[in-house]
């Protein structure tokens, strides 16, 4: 009897298996060369959108690298990175990439800073990895199988009222987004426990997966810095939404589930969204 074709369920959790053992592989290789380069002393490439955005050597190397183990193993793929890499493939698989999400605490020594590795079949991410590439800690999902944390099980904090919760933030290079920013925050800050700005968005939403925040909202954000870390959070019971900010670019907004559409609600009515109640 000839062999049995395997069922198309089979062939896409195949599939999605091998993309994550590469990307975890890429991404534990790509973190020990940043972390290799910030021992021997950190480089400045160049600033993007201000001076305080600003691209190391280490970045671009990392991105190489990222590219190239990719590359070799699936060629046919496409990939997107943050510092430039941004090829069309044939095969309905891109690779979404930040060769490190959190490069001012990198420059600064800040352990807070990590490769992030999405990865998208026919557009929709299917897997991500997030290494905190200072400390070794990893994150990993894939779709409709849950999140880890070094391998264990996570799962999203349950549901604290509003006035106990703990949010996480960012705040964009740009200082006339900033200043919008800024002012929603101080709305925000007198309406919650506390507030925590760490400087990676991928690591951001991490935490939240783990239980470690109630929340995380952040306008300027772009796919690199949330494609794994949303699907993480996802994965561990949180909502993550991608909308438009006060300024007009992409807010990411992420919550457990269970508490979502009160947490949505105060963010709007903080001002973030620019359409406040």
């Amino acid at each position: 009897m000839a062999a049995q074709e395997p069922v198309p369920g089979a062939a896409a959790a195949d599939l999605r298996d091998a993309l994550l053992d590469l990307a975890l592989r890429v991404a534990r290789e790509a973190g020990e060369l940043v972390r290799t380069r910030r021992e021997a002393g950190v480089q400045v490439a160049a600033t993007k959108s201000s001076i305080t955005d600003v691209v190391t050597e280490a970045d671009r190397a990392s991105e190489a690298l990222i590219l190239d183990r990719i590359m070799a193993a699936r060629p046919d793929d496409g990939i997107l990175g943050e510092e430039g890499s941004d090829r069309a493939g044939t095969s309905g698989v891109r690779w979404v990439v930040d060769p490190i999400d959190g490069t001012v605490n990198y420059f600064l020594g800040l352990a807070q800073y990590a490769v992030s590795i999405g990865v998208e079949v026919d557009g929709v991410t299917q897997v991500g990895v997030v290494v905190n590439a200072a400390t070794g800690e990893e994150f990993a999902a894939v779709r409709g199988r849950g999140a880890t944390r070094d391998g264990r099980p996570i799962a999203v904090r349950p549901t604290v009222p509003l006035e106990r919760a703990v949010v996480s933030t960012g705040y964009n290079y740009e200082l006339p987004v900033r200043r919008r920013q800024a002012a929603a925050v101080a709305e925000l800050v007198v309406r919650v426990a506390d507030i925590r700005r760490f400087g990676s968005c991928a690591l951001d939403l991490c935490a939240l997966a783990a239980g470690q925040s109630d929340g995380y909202v952040e306008e300027g954000c772009n796919p690199w810095d949330h494609a794994a870390g949303g699907l993480i959070a996802e994965e561990a019971g949180a909502v993550v939404e991608i909308l438009t900010g006060a300024s007009g670019r992409d807010l990411v907004v992420a919550a457990p589930a269970a508490a979502y559409e009160g947490f949505l609600g105060l963010v709007r009515s903080c001002g973030f969204t620019g359409d406040a109640a």
